[in-house]
């Protein structure tokens, strides 16, 4: 018998899955087709989770990690996987999901979507907090598996405007009198506009508005000050700075944004995602379409600029007053309206009354659609396609059996977006056809 445990496959959560003595394991860093000597950490009747202590075969998909804090820091999982098979991976996850969940088999399988890999995340919250064992203040993610924050001085996904500024950030906040009252940094960047949103529990004093300025200007970036929830963040310096935004170049759109407001982290991906949903929907001039979890617009703008009427429905009152001025700027108001509306508590009679629709486009976030399909009509009459886009492969499998086992679509077409890469996170896009 050869030593060690083979690595079939890898799970939802990225970890190498190996069977012995009747139980499956888990392996943390480990890849398919590796042999490994694990140390166990948790033991449960049907299963153990482990860590590799001796790598015995590597997979000819190991590569070099590319951050110097991989390992420590826990926000990737995968830099130890090359890049072309954590795609293939993530492929694999969503079609596991709709086999062992919903029993389905997309009719065809979609080419992966993806982009840059590494400088790609645009939007991310920093931890902050004084160690005097680490050497002082440390900014940056979570260590692996714990509360206390990665003592890291860069990181490669990170723009490298801003993992340059880490060090630089470690700095600034050691020397302010509110140090030990400054628990988090948020950062969101445009198309050309970094913003930092620091999160304070008292106000700073004048000597360290002094310095938060002579900072911003330095590094040529926005400081924004948050005392509360994230509806309390506010400009602080420059107060006529330009506005953060991305853009869709594709569909002529530029589409403003608070730093705390959600969007997607990966730019590049999102482009390509937008216009792969609408060349699904195939949206026309004359059609009504249905934009639920619009957000501030993302899809919505988009599908309105190919000439269709749109509402777009969101629960989140202060996306919808968002959305609504990012129509008005790009001249799109007329073909537009937006509903604040509780998608989570969906029913069949609320559903009808919004009238009829010829296609939907769903965009939920993690918990899934599933009141909403549930609320379907199953007499034929519903949109005659959807698009639906999803950031759980899970709930995705889930929705996709109702639409296809009681509400009369077929699942036509299904795929992959690597929105995060170095991470198990999977994105995904279904598209539904009734009949």
């Amino acid at each position: 018998m050869k030593p060690g445990l083979l690595i079939e496959s890898l799970d939802h959560e990225g970890r190498g899955v190996a069977h012995h003595d009747g139980k499956v394991v888990f392996i943390e860093g480990a890849l398919p087709g590796e042999r490994v000597i694990h140390s166990t950490y948790r033991r449960k009747e049907s299963y153990e989770q482990a860590h590799i202590t001796q790598l015995l075969k590597a997979s000819p998909f190991r590569v070099k990690p590319g951050c110097a804090w991989f390992g420590i820091c826990g926000g990737c999982t995968h830099q130890h996987m090359h890049e072309a098979a954590q795609v293939a991976a993530k492929q694999r996850v969503l079609e596991d999901c709709f086999d062992h969940i919903a029993k389905l088999k997309p009719e065809a399988m979609l080419a992966p979507i993806h982009g840059p890999t590494w400088g790609y995340r645009r939007k991310a919250r920093l931890s902050v907090r004084y160690v005097l064992k680490k050497g002082g203040m440390l900014v940056g993610f979570h260590e692996r598996k714990s509360s206390f924050v990665a003592d890291m001085r860069g990181c490669e996904v990170l723009p490298p405007k801003i993992s340059a500024l880490l060090p630089e950030l470690r700095t600034l906040i050691e020397g302010l009198s509110i140090r030990d009252r400054l628990p988090q940094i948020e950062f969101a960047m445009g198309d050309s506009v970094a913003v930092l949103v620091l999160r304070i529990l008292d106000a700073l004093s004048p000597e360290d508005e002094v310095r938060v300025k002579a900072f911003a200007d330095s590094h040529e970036v926005q400081i924004w000050l948050q005392t509360k929830g994230p509806d309390t963040a506010q400009p602080f310096y420059p107060l006529d700075g330009p506005t953060l935004a991305y853009t869709l170049p594709e569909f002529g759109l530029t589409m403003p944004f608070r730093p705390t407001e959600f969007t997607q982290v990966n730019h590049d991906v999102n482009r390509m995602l937008v216009r792969r949903a609408v060349h699904m929907l195939d949206p026309k001039p004359g059609e009504r379409i249905a934009d639920f979890f619009c957000g501030l617009g993302n899809f919505t703008l988009p599908i309105a600029r190919r000439g269709a009427d749109v509402l777009g429905i969101e629960g989140s009152s202060g996306l919808i007053a968002r959305a609504i001025e990012n129509a008005r700027l790009n001249g799109l108001a007329e073909r537009t309206r937006y509903q604040v509306m509780d998608l989570f508590q969906m029913e069949a009679p609320v559903l009808a009354a919004l009238g009829q629709f010829d296609k939907w486009l769903i965009d939920p976030p993690r918990d899934g659609a599933i009141e909403l399909v549930k609320a379907l009509p199953e007499d034929g009459s519903g949109p005659s396609r959807i698009v639906y886009v999803s950031c759980s492969p899970a709930t995705l499998a889930r929705d996709a059996a109702v639409l296809v086992n009681q509400k009369g679509y077929r699942l036509k077409l299904a795929g992959v977006a690597n929105m995060f890469p170095h991470t198990a996170h999977v994105e995904s896009i279904a598209l539904f056809e009734r009949g």
